[in-house]
């Protein structure tokens, strides 16, 4: 579980297996193929290899809450659902 406030940083990939309320950082050395595993997706702030996105607002995001896997695609983050 990642708690609200709390941050998580690795040069490589990311699995929360609980909630990430927090801040995710993955690929923090650079690496585009790094991604972010989250069991309940409800973060403050999600990056990967420097693209970051800031969450103001959880509720309008469509995986809220949900299983997600996040994904770097060009200079845009990606989201599917965790199956």
């Amino acid at each position: 579980m990642v708690g609200q406030g709390a941050e998580i940083i690795a040069t490589g990939n990311i699995y929360v297996h609980g909630p990430l309320r927090g801040k995710a950082i993955a690929g923090a050395n650079g690496d585009t193929n790094a991604f972010i595993v989250a069991a309940e997706f409800d973060p403050e702030l999600i990056a990967i290899a420097g693209v970051y996105s800031v969450i103001e607002d959880p509720s309008t995001n469509p995986y809220h809450k949900q299983g997600v896997v996040i994904q770097l695609e060009g200079e845009s983050l990606k989201f599917e659902p965790l199956s």
